[in-house]
């Protein structure tokens, strides 16, 4: 630590990184008092992404840490399971009776009987995926398939461009327009927004597309609002008259583009007046977009998660993310796309996970079917072990989620820092530290800066990080391999261990000093692309071999997402609903969801409708109502306007007591197995 100066000489400050699931990744400073209490949290103004604010949220990640629900003991469940009554015990106890536990089950009914669930609850890479892989690898635990946030849009790019990389967010400012597709940074990217204004200044057009007239939307120059899942047949239409109107850069595709004449070809079968049919967009918008995006350089498209989350989902990423190989927007600085950068550092994943100690090849079970799979009986699961998630909210078809967890034949471990709708069902509970509290490393899947996140308080309680209690959970089985007794400093200088070039120079040492360091790249400005795409061919694959094998069509057409009147048109006829949950701006999925000053300012769970929806329902605006399918059903308060269409109901989640996920669906994506929380009819009725 180092002081903070003033007359507050007691106090100290130190630099830690945002751990949440977040494009921001954020460097904050925290402020420690003399009894060794974290007093204040800002963003780091020496920091070029945080520039020194922080989102609403973590604006009060104080009162998260310090709040009265945290988890601070190992306990034992005492009670019924779902009651949530537990006795505080030691962590020799709760580490004995664990892995005495795993021993029985593997013993009786296999290793593929335990199942670890974990996500994005922190993406420090030491405490999301380190030690906890060796651990369950050596077991030979079930595989757990990590696909509920971006795997559709990560078989696509990486079936299109070769990886999940784009521009750099810095650059942005260069652009002159900016096309903000399925994402909405006031909410869920605000250090974009700052970038956004910059662009703007400089003669940036801000264009949004999305079905949802969210804050960033209002502020927008353009707001195209289409229907949910149609976004293939809006980029096939801009294609078709970017091609029939020579708005092209031939050069540019001759050398970059692999199975132009087949994307063409394909391209002739969305006229505007049909793709004005799909969308519900004017057509002359259409055409105005087009022809903007062809004409104005740089031209960036900038896509969110949102959009992968539909049966179609990495069709509608792959057809986005052709448009920049047409008119050659890579080229240029500001120019491109960008969903992800995730593939931009060469950490070294190999030496943090350690797949070689791994044993046999057990089964894999997706994380977006966990319903299903704790309802297998025909190789059940027996033991589940959750940490880094939250799955009695956040998984698909919430309801037989707890179905589940409610077997006592399951034997459940949470480690968690609050007290979460999880937990209710657990048979063991550990505390788990905060970022404030450990040693982690970090990288952003938007910016390009390597983070380091040390310790500014004392663990509160006797709260553990996920690799310490993999460390003991390995020794309390028996696991003899040296790598089970790595420090997490040694995890830091294995992960750091690359010949990546992006990561020359960035040593554990020099993190320490600085805090965060640029990944390296050659020239004044990042530019993935310059010669050329890490695909097969070489270039973009607007015809890809590798989807072709997979058996999907290798050139990109627009697929009807499963449920809606053209997927579906029985189902559509009981639940002529399409219903979208998007991220609420005071929680971060079910995160924060408990803390009361953001509660309060999120106000209610609420469902947006358009006003001909509500009227035909006999709804106004404040009106208590139910949304419910045959999964599930959830109690919200309707709110009548423009932010939707008609046929579409937008309800910004997660609430612990009403939880819209009581009515998604286990269906996955088209490719990488995702989650499809977007695809979703449902009926409203006024209580």
């Amino acid at each position: 630590m180092t002081s903070s100066g003033g007359n507050s000489t007691h106090m100290k400050t130190n630099i830690n990184v945002c751990p949440h699931d977040c494009w921001d990744t954020c460097s904050m400073k925290v402020t420690v008092d003399e009894n060794g209490k974290a007093v204040r949290i800002r963003g780091n103004d020496e920091h070029p992404i945080t520039r020194g604010f922080l989102c609403v949220k973590v604006n009060h990640y104080l009162d998260r840490v310090y709040h009265p629900d945290r988890i601070l003991y190992p306990m034992k469940r005492v009670g019924a399971k779902g009651e949530g009554k537990f006795e505080r015990i030691s962590w020799d106890e709760a580490i004995r009776i664990v892995t005495d536990r795993f021993k029985e089950t593997i013993s009786r009914f296999g290793a593929e009987a335990v199942l670890p669930y974990s996500y994005a609850g922190t993406l420090g890479l030491l405490n999301y995926s380190s030690m906890d892989r060796r651990f369950f690898g050596k077991m030979g635990a079930s595989r757990l398939e990590r696909t509920i946030c971006s795997a559709a849009g990560t078989a696509a790019l990486k079936a299109t461009l070769g990886t999940g990389m784009g521009i750099d967010p810095e650059d942005m400012v260069h652009s002159r327009l900016i096309i903000i597709w399925g994402l909405n940074p006031m909410t869920s990217n605000v250090h974009q927004v700052p970038i956004l204004e910059e662009a703007r200044k400089r003669g940036a057009k801000i264009v949004v597309i999305d079905p949802y007239k969210h804050e960033t939307a209002r502020r927008a120059d353009i707001h195209i609002q289409l229907r949910p899942g149609t976004d293939s047949a809006l980029a096939l239409g801009m294609m078709n008259i970017l091609i029939r109107e020579n708005r092209i850069d031939r050069d540019y595709i001759r050398q970059y583009v692999h199975g132009y004449e087949e994307l063409a070809e394909r391209a002739r079968d969305y006229p505007v007046e049909k793709v004005a049919a799909i969308t519900g967009i004017q057509q002359e918008r259409i055409v105005e977009l087009a022809r903007m995006y062809a004409e104005t350089r740089p031209a960036l498209i900038r896509v969110g998660y949102g959009i992968q989350r539909h049966t179609n989902g990495g069709e509608m990423v792959r057809s986005i993310a052709l448009l920049p190989a047409l008119t050659g927007a890579w080229k240029e600085v500001g120019g491109g796309f960008l969903l992800s950068n995730s593939g931009a550092f060469g950490i070294n994943k190999e030496k943090l996970e350690r797949p070689d100690i791994y044993t046999g090849n057990p089964r894999r079970i997706n994380m977006v079917q966990l319903a299903s799979a704790l309802h297998d009986t025909s190789n059940p699961v027996h033991m589940m072990y959750v940490y880094n998630s939250n799955p009695a909210s956040v998984a698909p078809d919430t309801g037989r989620v707890i179905e589940g967890l409610k077997r006592e034949d399951l034997f459940l471990v949470v480690h968690e820092q609050l007290m979460t709708e999880t937990c209710k069902y657990a048979d063991i509970l550990l505390p788990a530290t905060t970022t404030l509290e450990h040693l982690d490393l970090h990288v952003s899947y938007w910016h390009l800066y390597v983070q380091l996140n040390e310790p500014a308080i004392q663990p509160l309680g006797e709260a553990k990080p996920n690799t310490e209690v993999f460390r003991l959970l390995a020794r309390g089985m028996g696991y003899t391999d040296p790598c089970f007794k790595d420090s997490d400093e040694d995890l830091i200088r294995q992960a750091l261990d690359s010949n990546h070039p992006a990561m020359q120079g960035i040593t554990y040492e020099a993190l320490k000093q600085k805090k965060f360091i640029k990944i390296r790249f050659d020239g004044p400005h990042f530019m993935p692309f310059e010669k050329g795409f890490p695909t097969p061919t070489g270039k973009v694959e607007a015809r890809s071999g590798q989807f072709e094998k997979m058996g999907l069509d290798p050139v990109v057409r627009y697929t009807p997402i499963r449920e809606s009147a053209e997927g579906s048109p029985e189902l559509y006829q009981k639940y002529p609903l399409q219903f979208l949950t998007p991220a609420a701006k005071h929680f971060l999925n079910s995160t924060f969801n408990n803390v009361e000053i953001l509660k309060k300012r999120e106000k209610e769970p609420t469902v947006f409708l358009h006003p001909d929806d509500a009227r035909e329902r006999g709804i106004a605006d404040g009106d208590k109502v139910r949304v419910y399918n045959e999964r599930g059903s959830v109690e919200l308060v309707a709110r009548v306007g423009d932010k939707v269409l008609s046929g579409v109901a937008i309800s910004p989640s997660i609430w612990a007591d009403q939880n819209v996920n009581m009515t998604t669906s286990e269906a996955l994506t088209d490719m990488g197995r995702g989650a499809t929380f977007h695809t979703n009819l449902v009926q409203v009725e006024k209580v």
